[in-house]
């Protein structure tokens, strides 16, 4: 039987680790690719209910999260000896570094658009191990990438970008999305408006500087110095890291604004039917889920006018974009969704051309041939 290598030894929380989850139930409920071994190479097996997987062993490494220096060691080193002592024949890298091999055919998913993030040199203070690793990230993204068979991205922007940085050719980058959680009908069909009628917007995020967060709270400023009557929820409370802690010590004096902290995935879904409308100001994704997530309410989206956040949004009638940095044109577009005085922007559907693949069973059949 062919073995297959789902390597993702570096993935451990948030986005990142339900795209891998994402990946093994997708392999696990299929019945295409019987001929296959999967194995799945993770940070601990405790991150999953591994009963639920028949069709996928699991091997743990613990380390991989310790330093830096151990992800290096078996990105570059001892992975080239494991795919041989256990006769690999397709290894496929889920957390966008592309191993050194001998002879086996593989593929890279890349899911960390921060390479091509603008450097601010104030994040130096706030996340000083991110900001540097951020700045290596393209010299560890354009190790051995050539070597893959495949790089996958999720969005056409991001494949245009890997083209341009890392001269590939066009036919070996698929464009793969993301899979898309279906919101629960009780979400979807149900009143949870909050007693009165303010206006509600609502941005659920972690905190990290390229989420933007301060554009909503500056734009919030200066709606409640007008009096203006609105509530805006993010999903911080100054805990999570010293990014938080500046927000929430710089804003929390503003009565419309609550920072409710982190809140598992139920309660986002209920924020988004308490909610009117979504703020998306984030300089950097490579989806931006709560999009894809709150179109699915109808509802208005107010979203940073950028190539990622145009694609995820495609042909949707209720949104409008600004500029991450413009606090003035975000306070307009609030007051005037709270006074009901404003028009949407005009969206288009954006074409894409092979490869290309909508899911994951389509990705390994692409994969595997």
């Amino acid at each position: 039987m062919k073995k297959v290598v789902i390597s993702a030894v570096n993935l451990f929380e948030g986005g990142p680790l339900s795209v891998l989850k994402d990946c093994l139930f997708a392999i696990e409920k299929s019945d295409e690719f019987a001929e296959y071994e999967f194995v799945a190479l993770v940070h601990k097996k405790d991150l999953f209910t591994e009963n639920q997987y028949k069709k996928i062993s699991f091997v743990e490494f613990p380390k991989s999260r310790k330093s830096y220096f151990y992800r290096l060691y078996y990105e570059y080193f001892y992975f080239k000896k494991f795919a041989n002592q256990n006769n690999i024949t397709f290894w496929f890298s889920l957390h966008d570094t592309s191993p050194t091999l001998k002879n086996v055919p593989q593929a890279v998913y890349c899911h960390n658009p921060s390479p091509f993030n603008t450097v601010n040199f104030k994040d130096i203070y706030i996340q000083p191990i991110q900001f540097f690793f951020r700045l290596f990230y393209k010299y560890l993204y354009k190790i051995n990438i050539k070597k893959n068979k495949y790089v996958i991205v999720q969005q056409l922007w991001l494949k245009n970008k890997f083209i341009e940085m890392f001269d590939l050719k066009k036919e070996k980058i698929i464009v793969s999305f993301p899979e898309i959680p279906k919101i629960p009908s009780e979400f979807l069909h149900s009143e949870y408006k909050m007693e009165n009628d303010k206006k509600i917007f609502f941005f659920p995020t972690f905190p990290r500087p390229f989420k933007n967060i301060d554009v909503i709270c500056e734009a919030s400023k200066i709606l409640s110095q007008k009096n203006e009557d609105f509530t805006v929820v993010i999903t911080i409370d100054g805990s999570e890291n010293k990014y938080a802690k500046s927000v929430v010590d710089n804003y929390k004096n503003i009565k419309n604004i609550n920072f409710i902290g982190l809140i598992k995935r139920e309660e986002v879904y209920r924020y988004y039917a308490k909610s009117d409308c979504l703020i998306f100001p984030s300089k950097l994704e490579t989806w931006g889920l709560p999009i894809s997530e709150f179109k699915q309410f109808k509802k208005t989206i107010f979203v940073a006018d950028l190539p990622y956040a145009r694609e995820t949004v495609g042909n949707y009638d209720y949104v409008n974009f600004f500029k991450t940095d413009d606090v003035v044109k975000l306070a307009e577009l609030m007051s005037g969704f709270i006074n009901d005085n404003f028009n949407f922007d005009k969206t288009l559907s954006i074409e894409y051309e092979d490869p290309f693949v909508q899911n994951w069973n389509e990705l390994f059949q692409t994969l595997l041939k």
